[in-house]
């Protein structure tokens, strides 16, 4: 029997596979610090980055890096039938985009970095058969030659039976094949599945012990579970188990859709006599959707693809923070605390994200911390991180942006360079279009209607004669307070009371306060009721400009 059981591994594998023993030389256990963390982020290329999967792999860095541990990515492509082509890279360079620092793995090239690689799960199918070989040496897996067409009609004949679905019990026909009839299988030129002969109980509870979740009661795992497919690739399962002990992985974090697979996940490392990492299995982002929370959804939601926030030109620093604030709650404080520290020296916790039903994603609280993270900016960094972004995604902005650099970056620096709180109105590479346009007079325009209200509230006074007034006086060297004075000149001699305190105590002696008379200047130059510093926009824009938009009135 034990020779014929040789004879079927021969069969079954008959390429020159490493031994266990070969493998345990080649990855070695970490040498790393006591305490530290080994984390990893293992995301499959089927499409578009997930915003979730970003968020995952930020907390799994965290977690490492400041246990002066190590965060490694891992690419798991064994899914050949769902595979999207071209998108092997895309995670490594998505996160290298965000700033999110790993130790090992294929970069955005597919060059790899670390030596517990392959870090490509297509490439370790070698790996996976060594163990599977030895599974089925000692009666814990064989090869199983159902076909779909039988599994569905299982799968009926247990719904009409009232009895749970699965390859389990009795039920998992190919469990005690003899080996004659599994040689016969192959003789036909079938292939088979490997299948794990799970040693489980549904009827037993077990205790699981989750990092997030708590301790849970969970019915122990009696799926025969296929383990590596007929193409001689792996499952999710069995390749998670042995990479995570190969690469010595400490921690996994990953969403909750996992958690109901623990016990088998558990099963298949005592099996391989491995002791398994500690898990977390993070609750998903939720949302709002006509008052219900639901999961962030990739199939409805846009912003559930990364390439949402690339697109709408989000700088990299506001979805990091972001995402942090979601993942923990105090990190709003710290920053408010510590605006000049780098984000890396919060304190990130586990802890915080205990018995959480999931973060609320809110736009407006991103747009918020965006500007933020904008208003902290230079001018040259400004225009250099909008340029980038419009080389990719806008032409219009780019044409604008390559008009005059100098002149742009006066703009930028508005309210910005020596403010003691600079301007918060810029927070996506997408807006600047739109907020200045009124710089230049090919994109400038104002609302005949909006010049006709502001008139009105001039109560007859002629507003060519104030504007001649002002341009008299206006003197482009002025500071703000010189500015201010000329203007408040300007508007006594034509009835405007210069404070709220003379209008408030008079105001029959007054056509207005001298406020309407800026109201009139900024409509004139930027065609808006708000705007930053009406005195700095006309600085920038030159006296050229503004006399010929004033005149034009």
């Amino acid at each position: 029997m034990e020779n014929n059981l040789e004879l079927l591994i021969n069969r079954l594998f008959p390429e020159k596979l490493p031994t266990p023993e070969e493998l345990a030389k080649k990855y070695p256990n970490r040498q790393v610090p006591n305490g530290a963390l080994v984390t990893r982020v293992a995301p499959s290329p089927t499409g578009f980055v997930h915003f979730g999967g970003l968020y995952a792999s930020l907390i799994s860095e965290r977690l490492a890096h400041q246990s002066q541990g190590i965060f490694y990515l891992r690419i798991e492509d064994t899914d050949k039938k769902r595979e999207v082509a071209g998108t092997a890279d895309l995670f490594a360079s998505a996160i290298h985009q965000y700033g999110i620092h790993y130790d090992e793995g294929p970069d955005e090239k597919g060059q790899e970095k670390g030596n517990y690689g392959p870090y490509k799960q297509s490439e370790r199918a070698d790996i996976y058969k060594s163990y599977i070989k030895e599974l089925i040496r000692q009666g814990k897996a064989y090869p199983c030659f159902a076909t779909p067409e039988e599994l569905e009609e299982l799968r009926a004949r247990q719904e009409a039976m009232g009895e749970r679905s699965g390859y389990w019990g009795h039920f998992a026909t190919w469990r005690d094949k003899s080996l004659e009839e599994v040689f016969m299988a192959l003789d036909q030129g079938l292939k088979p599945v490997i299948r794990f002969k799970s040693p489980g109980n549904f009827q037993t509870k077990i205790i699981i012990n989750d990092l997030l979740l708590g301790r849970r009661e969970m019915p122990e795992n009696d799926q025969d579970i296929v383990i590596m497919k007929s193409d001689g690739l792996p499952t999710y399962h069995f390749a998670h188990a042995v990479d995570d002990h190969l690469m010595g992985t400490t921690h996994v974090i990953r969403g909750n859709e996992w958690f109901p697979s623990l016990p088998l996940h558990q099963q298949l490392f005592t099996a391989l006599d491995w002791t398994a990492p500690a898990y977390a299995h993070l609750a998903p982002i939720q949302k709002l959707d006509e008052g219900k929370k639901r999961k962030l959804s990739k199939r409805k939601d846009q912003e559930a693809n990364l390439g949402y926030y690339q697109e709408a030109g989000y700088p990299e620093e506001a979805v990091i923070e972001y995402l942090l604030n979601l993942a923990n709650s105090n990190f709003e404080d710290w920053r408010r605390a510590n605006p000049d520290l780098d984000k890396q020296q919060f304190p990130f916790s586990l802890k915080k994200l205990a018995n959480s039903n999931g973060p609320l994603f809110d736009l407006n609280k991103l747009n918020d911390i965006s500007k933020e993270i904008v208003a902290r900016f230079s001018p040259d960094e400004l225009y250099r991180r909008a340029s980038v972004w419009a080389e990719k995604y806008d032409p219009e902005t780019k044409e604008l942006l390559n008009t005059d650099p100098e002149y742009l970056k006066k703009i930028f620096a508005i309210e910005r360079v020596g403010a003691l709180k600079p301007r918060k109105d810029l927070g996506r590479w997408s807006e600047i279009k739109t907020e200045i346009a009124y710089f230049f007079d090919n994109t400038f325009s104002v609302s005949p209607d909006l010049i006709t209200t502001t008139l009105t509230e001039l109560s007859g006074v002629e507003a060519g004669d104030i504007i001649s007034d002002f341009l008299d006086s206006y003197n482009p060297k002025d500071n703000q307070e010189q500015w201010f004075e000329k203007l408040k000149e300007v508007g006594e001699k034509h009835g405007f009371a210069g404070n709220n305190q003379d209008y408030k105590a008079k105001p029959e002696k007054y056509h207005g306060q001298v406020g309407t008379i800026a109201k009139l200047l900024r409509i004139l130059l930027t065609g808006r009721t708000q705007t930053p510093n009406l005195c700095l926009i006309m600085q920038v824009m030159g006296l050229e400009r503004i006399t010929k938009r004033l005149k034009a009135l």
